[in-house]
């Protein structure tokens, strides 16, 4: 498929930085909406969406073809607020996948009762996992603190 692999030590860079983007759209969205600005949330939002679907593909590419495993180096109180930060991030992660579906669904069928309902605790939900996951990505990668 590729001539070299050479990219995958740079995947978890993208990762972080498609996180952020998402962070990023989904905080833009958020104020386009409140400022009743409906087509930038609608972008927004669907960038959101866009920047966390290539952060999946990415990831999953990355640990199905890699056989890296990052182990956390901290010690003591980082240690504990690593494993903290990771065992809230990816059980969200994971639960949120078909909500936002939903959400968008609901938005794009003008079934704005619903995609409020679900938004109401999502975006929270939503911008957690990104931050983590940047977090996760300094700890791992940037920060590594013993």
């Amino acid at each position: 498929m590729f001539k070299s692999l050479q990219f995958i030590p740079l995947l978890p860079t993208i990762n972080a930085s498609l996180n952020a983007l998402a962070g990023i759209f989904l905080i833009g969205g958020f104020l386009a909406i409140k400022r009743k600005d409906v087509n930038i949330h609608k972008k927004c939002m669907l960038m959101a969406f866009a920047s966390s679907a290539l952060f999946l593909c990415t990831y999953v590419y990355y640990h199905a073809t890699t056989h890296i495993l990052t182990r956390y180096q901290g010690h003591g109180i980082k240690r504990g607020i690593y494993f903290f930060i990771l065992g809230t991030h990816t059980p969200l992660a994971v639960l949120i996948v078909p909500f936002i579906i939903m959400a968008i669904r609901y938005a794009l069928r003008g079934e704005f009762i619903k995609h409020t309902n679900i938004t109401r605790w999502l975006y929270p939900t939503w911008v957690y996992v990104s931050t983590t996951g940047v977090l996760i990505y300094l700890m791992l990668y940037v920060f590594r603190a013993n």
